[in-house]
């Protein structure tokens, strides 16, 4: 049986496979997808490609379907929309302005956890991780954690 997409190559682009299989400086997936050209090229079938590099037969069918297609394209992975954001402007300040104020009563201070739970008991958002506050208090360089001796205390 003849496969679909058959895979051909000029000299240029097995190089340019060869040579991003053996500087290691790619994602792993940009890699692996080089590599599975490069072994249709050569005439393996998928499930031999699929034994060697430890990807599914789909992989395999998918990378060299891409390929056929889209040609260079299909080794990189296609950009992803951006998220939005889980604070906006006014709930970031509300939250540093929270991190910044006295702890709660028989606390010594703010944990990610106590931060979390006002913004949602205050209704300022539905649900929110504490990492997600972690994350927004680092990026705005508002770590709560630091103490004097430049120590993290939870």
């Amino acid at each position: 049986m003849a496969k679909k997409h058959t895979i051909n190559l000029t000299e240029v682009e097995v190089e340019k496979l060869r040579s991003l299989t053996r500087c290691g400086k790619s994602k792993a997936r940009t890699i692996t997808r080089a590599r599975i050209l490069l072994m249709a090229f050569e005439g393996k079938t998928d499930k031999t490609i699929s034994q060697s590099l430890g990807v599914s037969v789909a992989t395999v069918e998918r990378t060299r379907a891409k390929f056929a297609n889209d040609g260079d394209v299909s080794l990189n992975d296609r950009p992803h929309p951006p998220k939005k954001p889980k604070l906006d402007g006014s709930q970031e300040a509300f939250l540093i302005a929270t991190a910044c104020s006295k702890a709660p009563e028989g606390r010594a201070g703010w944990t990610m956890k106590l931060l979390a739970d006002r913004l949602v008991s205050l209704e300022i958002v539905d649900s929110i991780s504490d990492e997600t506050v972690r994350r927004t208090l680092k990026k705005t360089k508002s770590s709560r954690g630091l103490r004097n001796n430049g120590v993290f205390q939870r």
